[in-house]
């Protein structure tokens, strides 16, 4: 689905869409920030299932992502159906064939991408995949009227006590402290953006505004009591 128009080759997008209403607003926030660095975009979807057994409602998507794609100009929309290998390892070798820089991934409650920002699939994602920016685009559910927010790759960081709050750092503290990983907000000076990590096999999320944590009722109460 080339344009004809010539880009830049240092850099290259990939947005991955994997189900529901949200891959169309992923397509149009990626076409966006191609637009501005004036480089190739590419789209790509992966599903266990062959192209013909989709049902009516992933094929309509797939329909609907084709005809956006030729509307905005994208180089190729890539469908790897029938696929039975981790998600992660396609993504990769998508990455890799295209000389792709900047992947854009979207989290939603309801969308299977959700997984990406979990845990160890993140750690595994990040090291299969070092060559590229990582993005994390959290969208808001179908039935609200929210924008999207766009968060930079994640990097490993900690939480500690100070005083009463709760602040973030990049640094191993000497104090005690919570792991995890902070998504910072595209366009900010400040450590504004979410910090996510892992409690009883459940992932939890905290909001930071200026290296603060704006949520500490979602520490559980065992962090609490350690961190003091």
């Amino acid at each position: 689905m080339m344009n004809g128009v010539k880009k830049q080759a240092d850099e290259s997008i990939l947005v991955c869409v994997y189900y529901g209403l949200n891959g169309e607003r992923l397509i149009r926030r990626g076409h966006k920030l191609a637009s501005l660095l004036n480089c190739p975009l590419y789209i790509l979807t992966v599903d266990s299932k062959p192209l013909d057994n989709f049902d009516a409602e992933k094929s309509g998507y797939i329909e609907r992502w084709t005809e956006l794609a030729n509307e905005l100009g994208v180089e190729e929309f890539i469908i790897r159906d029938n696929e039975k290998r981790p998600i992660q390892k396609v993504i990769a070798e998508v990455a890799r064939e295209y000389n792709i820089s900047q992947i854009i991934v979207g989290q939603s409650a309801q969308s299977r991408w959700e997984e990406i920002t979990k845990g160890s699939f993140l750690n595994v994602l990040l090291k299969e995949i070092p060559f590229a920016d990582f993005h994390i685009v959290a969208v808001s559910r179908p039935t609200e009227d929210e924008g999207i927010d766009m968060y930079e790759k994640g990097v490993r960081a900690f939480i500690v006590s100070e005083g009463e709050q709760y602040k973030i750092v990049f640094t191993c503290p000497k104090s005690r402290f919570i792991e995890g990983i902070f998504f910072k907000e595209i366009g900010t000076d400040f450590d504004n953006g979410i910090f996510r990590f892992s409690y009883n096999n459940k992932m939890h999320e905290l909001k930071i505004e200026e290296d603060f944590v704006l949520n500490p009722e979602k520490i559980p109460d065992e962090y609490k009591h350690y961190l003091v």
